[in-house]
């Protein structure tokens, strides 16, 4: 792992790997780099960007009121800075795509593409309500990493067909074992951000989509999503048609990208930034 410097001072932690175009990974509201290990393997032909946003994973935690998609926007665009790098494309999961379209609207001459996994414009409201459920809190009833493992295959309903053993991979990345029991391995100040975000009117995300429309472009959604609904899909496809979409049966959010659909969409995605 490497760090940079913030602006304000904030330690942000990243990792480079890999060579050709550059690919900035954004990860999703609560996680970290970790959550692009499964497709790494399988994009041997980009330099992978992946970064902890502030307030998750190695990075510092600088308060609720920093953890927004407008400061972690500048965060990204401070790494691209640190490294050189004067355009990438990029790769979002989850909150990573909403970054990743304010960016490709605000910052377009440092953005030459987007792929979205499992996020669009438009984001149902269930979705949203069961994320609120958990984000900040502690994992409870589960004392060990194969305790939690059982628990989330449980309670992760719409995701069959796993890889072996992906459950308990989870469990390890995104949790911290302590004497206490597991722990979240985030700033909990990260809910006091999200409810404010929970709580205010949706802003209208489309006019961000549609800045995009000069440049690649791609959506994955899981076939059973609870955030990103099949007719919005079909709306991106309707103002951008060469939107480059699939569907990974099997997975709710989010797909883990290393899945069949998931890696030819990224493929296309890939080939298409020329």
């Amino acid at each position: 792992m490497q760090f940079f410097t913030a602006d304000d001072g904030a330690k942000i932690a990243f990792r480079d790997t890999g060579s050709g175009q550059p690919l900035l990974c954004l990860s999703g509201l609560t996680r970290n780099t970790q959550d692009f290990d499964y497709v790494a393997p399988h994009l041997g032909d980009v330099r992978m960007i992946c970064m902890d946003y502030r307030g998750r994973g190695k990075s510092d935690w600088t308060g609720a009121e920093s953890y927004t998609v407008m400061r972690e926007g500048a965060d990204a665009l401070q790494l691209l800075d640190h490294l050189g790098i004067e355009k990438a494309a990029i790769l979002g999961t989850s909150r990573g795509g909403l970054i990743g379209m304010g960016l490709g609207a605000m910052a377009a001459d440092r953005i030459s593409g987007l792929c979205m996994n499992d996020i669009g414009p438009a984001l149902e409201r269930g979705g949203i309500e069961r994320i609120f459920e958990y984000v900040g809190r502690n994992p409870a009833g589960a004392s060990s990493y194969e305790q939690l493992a059982v628990a989330l295959e449980r309670n992760m309903p719409g995701f069959s067909d796993m890889p072996e053993g992906r459950w308990l991979a989870e469990a390890r990345k995104h949790y911290l074992e302590t004497p206490e029991g597991l722990k979240i391995n985030y700033d909990p100040a990260l809910r006091d951000s999200f409810l404010k975000d929970y709580e205010a009117e949706a802003p209208d995300l489309w006019p961000f989509f549609d800045m995009l429309a000069d440049r690649p472009v791609a959506v994955i959604r899981g076939g059973n999503s609870d955030l990103l609904s099949p007719a919005t899909v079909a709306e991106m496809k309707r103002r951008n048609p060469a939107l480059i979409a699939a569907e990974v049966p099997g997975r709710a959010h989010v797909p883990f990208l290393d899945e069949p659909e998931s890696l030819a969409a990224l493929r296309a995605f890939i080939a298409a930034l020329g």
